[in-house]
């Protein structure tokens, strides 16, 4: 039985940022039979722009497509900035979702957590996240919910969030792949 490749989608670029560190961690503690990758670069793929998303599909968007569409999952782990999504997630949705119907992201079951120092945890990020891969064509899982804040430390530091974090992992992996 081949392992299921779960591709993380960090809506923080900063290389030390809380929620790529959640990444690093699932990444590290990923139960047996699951592999996960994050997906690199995002900061390095032009905003959407049909114009450019022809035969020459810009190499960082290409290399997004190809890395989601060999995946088995899709999990977005993201901060909420100014109450939304960041914009590097939402532009990576959207190169995602193209040609419409048939994008990378269609069918494939999607999950959005994170933290963020805000007191809802990052709660209207995860849900425009949600929303948009769902418009996209992802099969977005409603019921894996982790919005944490970060103002009580280091979270990762308690083995509860981090064991409640590889559970909603281990839930998105328990969802049946699109036929």
């Amino acid at each position: 039985m081949s392992d299921t490749r779960v591709v993380v989608l960090v809506g923080s670029l900063r290389a030390d940022s809380l929620n790529r560190r959640i990444a690093e961690t699932l990444k590290t503690h990923a139960p047996v039979g699951v592999t996960v990758e994050i997906a690199e670069g995002l900061g390095e793929i032009p905003f959407y722009n049909e114009e450019l998303d022809g035969d020459a599909v810009p190499p960082a968007a290409k290399t997004l497509r190809d890395l989601v569409a060999g995946a088995d999952r899709v999990l977005a782990i993201t901060p909420e900035y100014n109450g939304t999504m960041p914009a590097v997630l939402n532009n990576a949705i959207d190169w995602l979702s193209r040609p419409y119907g048939v994008g990378a992201i269609t069918g494939k079951p999607f999950a959005a957590v994170g933290a963020t120092p805000t007191p809802y945890g990052g709660k209207w990020s995860h849900d425009d996240a949600r929303r948009s891969a769902g418009v996209a064509g992802a099969s977005v899982r409603e019921d894996i919910v982790l919005s944490q804040s970060a103002m009580e430390g280091d979270i990762l530091a308690d083995e509860q969030i981090v064991g409640t974090l590889l559970g909603a992992l281990s839930a998105l992996v328990a969802e049946p792949a699109a036929a």
